[in-house]
């Protein structure tokens, strides 16, 4: 082998000036070396969905992962799917239908308030789960590269599982009191896939906070407790002056709670123009939290 095929290390070369030197070097010996290319990223990307597809396995992993952990040495494991919503239920339908006498459109305040808290639940729930998730990944950040967006992500479609079993639940109740769904049910994919864009866009608007700032991760009990009242969890989209409506609409939950409770209970005709308001702000939630969270990730692990 000449002198020109050994590493020229020492002489003064930049990184990349040096690993050409080697790539030139490999290809007179014969041999193939790999090269890869690290560039940075403008700010505000979109989805990188070539990616994505790539370390799709991963996001199957941090799933599975998130959903062991959580019922890691539980007593009742996915019983507090349960629980968590039926008791709520039960303080809700004392203090709001029978003390406060807040109306439910016609149909009984348990059924009516479980329907709302059943997607609340699923919001609030993935929302936690995602910011914490992320900020408690710092050390996997640091160490290995992934689409970082897959760990708020992740602990959002975890709970889908809780809303899954909720559901069951409201099924058995609506059985319990002779209410059946009707044909506003079948809109039930289009207002999941608006209920989970809200939450991801949520959960990674505020997660890319949350790294820089950690105040977000002490408030996020204030702020989602304070978020349930701007939806109608606890009364109907009926009170709200029909001139405000639209403005109210803005709020995608909104819809998704108002969409539930029409396809379950029948409440009122399915609300298309709250569903329509709301898929908008529920896509551009998500499209915007994606770009400014790719914007912010590349010094997520010099922060957490």
């Amino acid at each position: 082998m000449s002198t020109s095929n050994v590493k020229s290390s020492g002489l003064g070369l930049s990184d990349w000036e040096q690993d050409a030197l080697d790539a030139r070097n490999a290809k007179r010996c014969g041999a193939e070396m790999p090269v890869t290319r690290i560039q940075s990223k403008s700010d505000w990307q979109a989805i990188d969905f070539a990616e994505l597809y790539v370390y799709r396995d991963l996001f199957r992993y941090l799933v599975r992962r998130e959903i062991k952990v959580r019922y890691a040495q539980s007593a009742i494991g996915v019983g507090w799917a349960i629980l968590q919503p039926l008791f709520t239920m039960l303080v809700f339908t004392v203090i709001f239908g029978r003390l406060a006498k807040v109306g439910s459109d016609g149909a009984p305040y348990a059924l009516f308030s479980f329907a709302g808290l059943v997607p609340w639940m699923f919001f609030s729930n993935a929302v936690t789960d995602g910011v914490n998730g992320l900020i408690g990944g710092a050390s996997m950040m640091s160490k290995v590269y992934f689409p970082r967006m897959f760990m708020p992500l992740a602990a959002n479609a975890a709970r889908l599982i809780d809303f899954g079993v909720a559901s069951i639940v409201m099924a058995g109740l609506m059985v319990w009191y002779g209410v059946l769904p009707n044909a506003g049910a079948l809109a039930l994919p289009w207002i999941l896939a608006m209920m989970f864009l809200t939450a991801s866009g949520v959960t990674l608007w505020l997660s890319t906070f949350a790294i820089q700032y950690r105040d977000v991760k002490h408030a996020m009990g204030f702020v989602v407790q304070i978020l349930m009242y701007a939806a109608p969890v606890v009364y109907p989209a009926s009170l709200i002056p029909e001139a405000y409506q639209r403005v109210y609409a803005i709020n995608p939950m909104v819809g998704v709670i108002e969409g539930l409770r029409s396809g379950w209970l029948g409440t009122r005709v399915l609300p298309w123009d709250l569903l329509l308001i709301g898929s908008v702000s529920a896509i551009l939630l998500f499209v915007t939290g994606v770009s400014y969270f790719n914007a912010k990730q590349r010094v997520f692990a010099d922060l957490a």
